[in-house]
């Protein structure tokens, strides 16, 4: 007889184990995954910009953008969306033909895209003060940005998001 009440209680202590086991791992869980979030993909309004003119492969404009305070994501290396006006004949196309490495900001970190607002050999083109420009799939969100010195622009093209700007340089050709 004693057997059946004991049992009974022993089945009733290993279920109450069992269940603080398992709220401890959820916890735990839980906990890691808070610590340890994913990186997210960066959007335009997460990013300061910068444009800046430089004189390497004939001129072209580098844009340095880093994530804002207390903002951590990645751009993927592809070209960003950019635009000198809004004729269709103004944006970008990509100036290389495959990805690049993913670039993940925060901080002081940055990621640079370099633009070539003319890669014809002609005296054609139209003249343009501002680029706009957006993380490609956030085109909705653009923002403007003052160019350093007004642009010619035919046929313009950008490289990929890279971490160094050595590999920003669009060289046409």
């Amino acid at each position: 007889m004693r057997s059946r009440f004991t049992a009974p209680s022993a089945r009733l202590a290993l279920a109450a184990l069992a269940a603080v086991a398992v709220t401890a791992t959820a916890t735990a869980s839980a906990t890691a995954d808070s610590r340890s979030s994913a990186v997210r993909a960066c959007v335009t309004k997460d990013l300061t910009y910068k444009v800046s003119s430089k004189t390497q492969a004939g001129g072209y404009f580098l844009v340095t953008a880093k994530a804002k305070s207390g903002v951590t994501c990645y751009l993927e290396g592809v070209f960003p969306s950019a635009s000198f006006g809004s004729a269709a004949d103004t944006e970008v196309s990509p100036a290389e033909h495959a990805v690049s490495e993913r670039v993940t900001l925060s901080g002081s970190t940055a990621a640079y895209a370099g633009i070539n607002p003319k890669t014809t050999n002609d005296d054609h083109g139209r003249q343009f003060d501002f680029l706009h420009l957006a993380v490609a799939g956030d085109e909705s969100n653009a923002v403007t940005l003052t160019l350093p010195e007004t642009a010619t622009v035919d046929r313009p093209v950008a490289t990929n998001w890279h971490a160094d700007p050595a590999d920003a340089v669009p060289f046409s050709g």
